[in-house]
């Protein structure tokens, strides 16, 4: 008997297996899937727990032109801080010049390309503020290199250029001295009045001849162009000047190239470091030039630049990148 029973319990528990399994396969669209654990974070959030997720920044560098030297050494300074950062960067500026209209173009560029932030070489002090104020409002981080706007800035990365251009006077002064020459005309080639940085220089290169017996002329206006600055210092050297300053790269050039040309012993002093700054040097054109260090511009405004998205440390409002007297070898 009980063998029979437990038979009949075997049956049906078989029986009850079986429809169930059949209700499985008739019901598999509508089965509940097993919970998993998903991550929904986006790119700008920070996981409970976790790191903050890198998001793709995008970094502009804007100059006043693409052709000195000195702003394509900036680009590599720049360029080099980004990759070991893992940010996207992109350097532009106008191409034909220092040109405000074009900067200021430049820069809304920037801003509708997604620009997180903009490294900026502005043209002058009041030009780009207008532009700039939209570009903070639409979320942009700005910081200066080499030459500010009176617009606030996370941070500024520049030479002290007065005190840099009172070196250059100290440099062209004793040279003068050693020569005998204790008076006459000097020149001076600058960029234009509105670019912040270049009128300091002339300010303090000014400064340094206070007190003594030779006489600045009136600043002339190269626009930093090589030829256009060359034709300045030529007329300079045609007044009898005893010395001429140039107060950038362009600028410098064309001072150097006026007194190679001209065979005089004119003292020439200048802004700036490119291979056509030094060749005159070592030729005996130029005296020496006041070398920036605008590598040191471009990469630490980009260590600045990914402090200023990660909540980082970004450091002091103001930094001296220094500057260097290079003379002939």
């Amino acid at each position: 008997m009980w063998k029979k029973i437990m038979a009949i319990v075997f049956a049906v528990a078989l029986l009850a297996t079986m429809l169930g399994a059949c209700g499985k396969s008739e019901t598999a669209g509508t089965t509940t899937p097993t919970p998993q654990t998903q991550d929904n974070t986006s790119e700008n959030e920070t996981p409970s727990g976790g790191e903050e997720k890198k998001k793709d920044y995008l970094v502009y560098l804007i100059t006043m032109d693409l052709m000195d030297q000195h702003w394509a050494s900036m680009d590599q300074g720049a360029k080099a801080a980004a990759q070991e950062l893992g940010l996207n960067y992109k350097w532009t500026a106008p191409t034909t010049g220092k040109d405000d209209a074009a900067q200021i173009e430049c820069i809304n560029n920037a801003v509708a390309d997604g620009a997180d932030v903009i490294l900026l070489a502005s043209n002058g002090p009041t030009t780009q503020v207008a532009t700039l104020e939209e570009a903070s409002k639409a979320g942009v981080k700005i910081i200066y290199v080499d030459s500010p706007a009176d617009f606030p800035a996370i941070q500024t990365l520049a030479t002290d250029n007065e005190k840099a251009g009172e070196i250059a006077g100290q440099e062209m002064l004793a040279a003068l001295n050693a020569k005998g020459i204790t008076s006459g005309k000097i020149g001076i080639v600058n960029v234009n009045s509105a670019t912040a940085s270049t009128v300091a220089r002339e300010k303090g290169f000014r400064k340094a001849f206070e007190g003594t017996n030779f006489e600045i002329l009136a600043t002339q206006y190269g626009e930093g162009q090589v030829d256009k600055s060359q034709q300045i210092a030529t007329n300079y050297i045609t007044e009898g000047c005893v010395g001429i300053f140039g107060a950038n790269e362009g600028s410098t050039v064309g001072v150097g190239n006026a007194i190679q040309e001209s065979g005089s012993d004119i003292v020439g002093v200048g802004f700036d470091k490119s291979d056509a700054v030094l060749q005159l040097i070592e030729s005996g054109a130029l005296l020496c030039t006041m070398a920036q260090n605008p590598y040191d511009m471009g990469y630490q405004g980009m260590k600045t630049a990914y402090a200023a998205l990660t909540g980082g440390d970004t450091g002091p409002e103001y930094v001296d990148t220094g500057v260097t007297v290079l003379k002939k070898n």
